[in-house]
């Protein structure tokens, strides 16, 4: 009886842990289009059902640790690229996996887009889109362990 109680325990810890995956929030890499190589490190955090990211770190060698954001057009202008808001806004889409109506920073030319996030491979790929009206662009980030 109680090695039949532990099985079950033991599966809903499994199910449970894999369900929680299939959410944007975590620890993601972003990856350079270009290199293929890691760029940053982002943090994306839960609050009220609202999704919003932060740079924890700065992983390419070219980019200087205590880079600023000088394209930054709004309060985020000259802040430190290290704990910079990229994502706003984000909520979940009703019965789906996706969230979006947020927007998302693109720190190196200071714009913002519409975006739209969108677990895939169990949660441990996120693809994020950019966009704006139907011209946009997505990028795969990889979750850290």
């Amino acid at each position: 009886m109680f090695k039949n109680f532990a099985t079950v325990i033991f599966l809903s810890a499994l199910s449970g842990a894999a369900l929680a995956q299939m959410t944007p929030v975590g620890t993601w890499n972003t990856v350079d289009d270009k290199t293929k190589e890691p760029k940053s490190e982002i943090q994306i955090t839960d609050t009220g059902g609202v999704l919003s990211a932060k740079v924890t770190k700065l992983l390419r060698k070219d980019v200087k640790q205590d880079a600023v954001c000088d394209e930054c057009t709004d309060d985020r202008k000259g802040k430190p690229m290290l704990g910079l808001e990229i994502v706003r806004g984000a909520k979940k889409a009703d019965g789906k996996d996706v969230w979006e109506d947020g927007k998302i920073l693109d720190p190196e030319n200071g714009k913002t887009y519409g975006l739209k996030m969108t677990p895939i491979e169990g949660g441990k790929k996120l693809e994020v889109r950019g966009s704006i009206g139907p011209f946009g662009r997505t990028q795969t980030w990889v979750r850290t362990p």
